[in-house]
């Protein structure tokens, strides 16, 4: 068969007018893989970006020999890290910034043995100048005995029934349990790591990753392998898609997107299924009944999502390397639910209730798709906090592919599955601008909220995209009406999605980790922000604000100082190191009632790394609020802010606390002074 590159088919959608085609395609700005890039973002507030300080176009042999050059001197940048005789660095990614910053990661062994949640990322200057380092653990990895007590077998028995209680009626582990070192928790311990396949209750394929230590037994941590969501149906209307073939013979194999190709599964769950082939070059008629509609959508998604990231944010391709996916339509009978695979490289998609709701719309194509490009950079673990912002990434830059596509058929929104009646009720699956809505997702952080399943412990994230991209308040944007509440009662002010989704992504590629959790996810953006916009630029200040209106650190310190009744201790109190909690005290006198909704807490706190602190109010009734989280990826000191409360089911008068509580070893501090501020 003769192929012909980079060819433009056609896919047929129901009841579309022929004057429809031809504004939707001009419109959607990306049937051509060559688009134009823009150089700077541009937003109705703030500053223009620092160009330097953008991600490089980097094409794929650019970045294979920034790799190899990393790798030749990985031996020297780990003793100039200051790692032990026993650590090597393995390079896994690098990203690049346009004054040539280059962001390199790298994963760890400990005398030969792979180092889960030991992953890092070192940023030089163009000169070569190492100018930060992001670890994803603090602690120091040294002395660790590796002999196990704990047979391998034992380890995947623990995995195996964990995994038969997700639906697995696997006898075996896949493969055979590995000795690692576990970091993602605190010290590091000596661990196996098993994995078991087979398929979870609602016919997802599992894989099911369990880390039990080595020496006790005891399950450490679990993640699922495969990464999955859920989405609409969306016919786009009539749409160019890229195609190979020639005469009587075409293929859905786009040859100008890295040869990405759509298979028919045609309900099996194993395999790559049958590539859609055609003897022309019209693909679908609009109706689910159609075989090849659902793999129309579903390769003009895959499209659209590998345009945006090449032409807005520069990345050839899922791993940067211009290697295209695949992609698998008609998975199962009913499977009314969509998910990446990392380990065959490929989205798959389901037909929904009564096999005529495909899951194959822009949004879930580009939700699906960032799974991809979040286990090729920050390889974000599917659990815990690490899992909901995995999960809110995918949802964040679907929203933003989907608003870029521009398609007349799906308009840009921030709903995720708005198209299909999943429920049976008419209403979309999540909503980033109050993620409650959909009556599971949280609006603000908790300290349980990485007990959720990762789709709901996404929902803060999500909330904190959607008010720095818009604001809070109510609004209409392409006819959906928004109303996003803040945790803090405080308004804030938006800087316009195109800058919300590029500090996203930068934070994304060159700043979060493994184990990221939500306070490290404010410092990463936090820095990237400054990088990008300046440190006392407005952009800097909306995206502190947009985090603690989901409760995650403070306000920005650029606002007014709060004014009112203050009640002060300004006593000394240490802090033991990876000791019992200890208090600073405040007794309230003289107020009226409850205290308000704003209730102003200053907190001023040495310390030689703040991760290691959870930080709360405690109430005279003995209620707790949280107002900093213990996280091991926040490396900064002290902790020098003013947090807004809402103590509003509190009497105000009476004893109230700030308890500090240092959870892990090799740092000290003391709390300087404690403010409460009553308007």
């Amino acid at each position: 068969m003769h192929s012909t590159p980079s060819r433009r088919a056609t896919a047929t959608g129901a009841l579309i007018a022929a004057a429809a085609i031809l504004a939707a395609s001009v419109q959607s700005g990306a049937a051509a893989a060559d688009a134009p890039r823009s150089i700077a973002p541009k937003s109705q507030h703030g500053s223009s970006a620092n160009p330097g300080k953008l991600p490089a176009d980097l094409t794929p042999s650019a970045r294979a020999e920034l790799i190899k050059a990393a790798d030749a001197d990985k031996t020297s940048t780990g003793r100039s890290l200051g790692l032990g005789t026993q650590e090597d660095l393995v390079v896994r990614d690098v990203a690049q910034d346009r004054d040539g910053t280059t962001h390199t990661r790298y994963e760890r062994t400990y005398a030969g043995l792979p180092v889960l949640g030991g992953d890092l990322i070192v940023e030089t200057s163009k000169a070569g100048a190492r100018q930060n380092i992001t670890k994803a653990s603090a602690a120091e990895l040294k002395n660790l005995d590796t002999n196990a007590t704990v047979t391998p077998a034992a380890a995947e028995q623990q995995a195996l029934g964990l995994a038969r209680a997700a639906g697995s009626d696997k006898a075996a582990s896949d493969r055979a349990p590995r000795k690692v070192v576990w970091m993602g928790k605190g010290a590091p311990v000596l661990a196996y790591e098993s994995v078991v396949g087979g398929l979870q209750h609602d016919g997802t394929p599992n894989e099911l990753h369990v880390v039990t230590d080595a020496r006790t037994g005891t399950k450490l941590y679990q993640w699922q392998g495969v990464e999955n969501g859920t989405g609409n149906t969306m016919y786009s209307g009539q749409v160019t898609l890229g195609t190979a073939g020639s005469a009587s013979s075409y293929t859905l194999t786009d040859t100008g997107r890295g040869s990405h190709k759509t298979y028919n599964l045609n309900g099996g769950n194993s395999g790559k299924g049958t590539l859609f082939s055609n003897t022309t070059d019209v693909w679908g008629n609009g109706t689910p009944q159609n075989k090849e509609t659902a793999g129309a959508d579903a390769h003009y998604g895959a499209a659209l999502t590998w345009d945006y990231y090449k032409n807005v944010q520069g990345r050839t391709g899922i791993r940067g390397d211009g290697v295209g996916a695949y992609t698998r339509v008609h998975y199962g009978s009913a499977y009314q639910n969509a998910f990446w695979d990392d380990g065959c490289f490929c989205m798959t998609y389901g037909d929904g209730a009564g096999n005529t709701k495909p899951l194959t719309s822009i949004d879930i194509a580009a939700h699906e798709m960032t799974h991809g490009v979040t286990a090729n950079t920050a390889g974000l673990q599917y659990s815990d906090e690490s899992g909901g912002l995995n999960e809110a990434t995918s949802d964040i830059m679907a929203a933003a592919v989907e608003f870029w596509a521009n398609n007349a058929q799906d308009k840009g929104d921030y709903l995720v599955g708005e198209k299909i009646d999943l429920f049976g009720t008419g209403k979309p699956l999540r909503y980033m601008d109050k993620p409650s809505k959909d009556g599971s997702s949280k609006d603000a952080w908790y300290s349980g909220l990485g007990n959720l399943d990762v789709h709901y412990s996404s929902g803060p994230a999500n909330h904190f995209f959607y008010l720095l991209s818009e604001g809070s308040g109510a609004k209409t944007i392409n006819g959906v009406d928004y109303n996003s509440p803040t945790s803090d009662g405080l308004p804030v002010t938006g800087i316009g999605r195109d800058k919300a989704t590029l500090i996203w992504y930068k934070a994304l590629t060159t700043k979060f980790g493994t184990t990221t959790d939500y306070a490290g996810a404010r410092t990463g953006t936090v820095a990237v922000a400054k990088a990008l916009y300046g440190d006392t630029s407005p952009e800097v200040a909306a995206v502190e604000n947009s985090w603690a209106a989901i409760n995650v650190g403070p306000r920005s310190g650029g606002d007014t100082p709060p004014t009112g009744k203050v009640f002060e201790n300004t006593a000394d109190v240490s802090i033991p190191d990876n000791g019992a909690a200890v208090t600073s005290t405040v007794n309230v006198t003289g107020i009226t009632g409850n205290a308000p909704t704003n209730l102003s807490v200053s907190v001023d706190i040495s310390h030689t790394f703040r991760g290691d602190l959870v930080v709360d109010l405690v109430a005279p009734d003995g209620s707790v609020y949280n107002l900093k989280p213990f996280s091991s990826s926040d490396s900064a000191d002290n902790v020098k802010a003013t947090y807004t409360v809402n103590a509003s089911s509190e009497v105000a008068n009476g004893t109230w606390k700030l308890r500090v509580q240092d959870k892990a070893s090799q740092d000290t501090g003391y709390i300087n002074s404690f403010k409460l501020t009553f308007p």
